[in-house]
């Protein structure tokens, strides 16, 4: 189930055919999930984003943004010194960072063969320990390589699969999410793993939804004393095919937090809400390497940019698919219950359905 199953539509703008961030040409997705009752309940995993297939190989150029940052995403320095993502991204719980990035250099090791150079991965994390036995480390290599293996294009799961397995959203289950939006000559696709923002703040498409749907038609989770509501974190990966260069690429990534704001995500003291967006406009970009004879052989690199005027475009593109990213991952995450048994519940489409409509302006409204 989708935002659209429900008539849920954000913004103007078309999607894309899967209306995910696949619909970027080359860009795949994968997860694996680790959903174990035990004791301890495993609700975790790991979720990765390939932005090309010869991305160990060629980078591609990126940006980010800090909402708040109160998070991790590894590999940021690099990426805001020069300007380049080389390695696919991994998104997990904030304690599996350490060995989703070790498996994620490993792979870059086995593709590219022993030699001189060094990897700095992407990896974001979003808390789970309300659900999950964070502390019992139970993300591992082999998870992250079966990640990797089935990584696709096409349709992408969304909810309660991957890094987004045991994240709570505004009050309700959450997930991962992911949406598209296409213009003329380009196309934006954003996934986000949805683990903050409060109950009361929530608004869809305006509708005051987290006020609509209160404690009394769904149950928050079972939030341990001092927790503080808004707690926890969003990590939101932009891609595009428009020919983008560092800068715009960060400009991309800090138009992704207005999304997060609209829905009522306000970058909480302890919510770490990070942005990154890449760009596969720009291919041919040599490898890292101390090959000085490879850098004589190409001194220059041909590039292409958007031109300015048309950047607001592609920022109302980003804005529009990361709103419903973040619907998608809450309509269709389901009702769980974790370690020491707490639970987030699901966020009701029924109820959802009804205070849409409750909020919906009348036609003599509008005139």
């Amino acid at each position: 189930m989708r935002a659209r199953d429900l008539g849920v539509v954000i913004g103007e703008h078309p999607t894309g055919p899967h209306n995910a961030i696949t619909d970027v040409p080359g860009v795949r997705v994968g997860h694996t999930t680790c959903n174990d009752d035990g004791p301890p309940a495993v609700r975790t995993g790991v979720t990765v984003v390939l932005p090309h297939d010869d991305i160990w190989t060629e980078p591609v150029f990126a940006g980010s943004h800090r909402l708040n940052g109160s998070g991790e995403l590894t590999g940021l320095e690099w990426i805001r010194e020069s300007g380049e993502l080389t390695t696919a991204i991994g998104l997990t719980n904030t304690h599996s960072v350490g060995v989703v990035r070790d498996a994620l250099v490993a792979e870059q090791v086995r593709v590219r063969g022993d030699g001189v150079y060094w990897s700095l991965p992407v990896v974001g994390e979003t808390y789970d320990g309300l659900l999950n036995d964070i502390n019992g480390f139970h993300v591992r290599r082999e998870h992250v390589q079966s990640a990797l293996v089935s990584a696709a294009g096409g349709a992408v799961a969304e909810g309660n699969v991957g890094g987004g397995t045991g994240m709570i959203c505004h009050g309700f289950k959450g997930g991962i999410g992911t949406a598209s939006r296409t213009s003329a000559a380009y196309t934006v696709g954003v996934l986000v793993q949805a683990n903050h923002g409060r109950r009361e703040r929530l608004r869809i498409n305006g509708a005051p939804v987290g006020e609509l749907i209160g404690p009394a038609e769904v149950p928050l989770p079972d939030y341990p004393a001092r927790f503080e509501p808004g707690s926890g974190s969003i990590i939101v990966i932009v891609a595009t095919d428009a020919p983008l260069l560092p800068h715009q690429c960060d400009r991309l990534a800090q138009r992704a937090s207005l999304a997060v704001g609209r829905l009522g995500g306000t970058g909480e003291q302890y919510s770490g809400d990070l942005m990154l967006a890449f760009s596969t406009g720009n291919r041919g970009i040599p490898p890292y390497a101390w090959d000085e004879d490879v850098n004589v052989a190409q001194p220059e690199i041909p590039l292409r940019m958007v031109a300015p005027q048309l950047m607001t475009r592609l920022f109302d593109l980003t804005i529009e698919a990361t709103e419903e990213a973040i619907v998608n991952a809450l309509v269709a995450a389901t009702t769980m219950t974790g370690h020491r048994g707490y639970t987030a519940h699901a966020l009701d489409h029924e109820l959802l359905r009804s205070a849409l409509t409750a909020f919906a302006p009348h036609p003599q409204e509008t005139r």
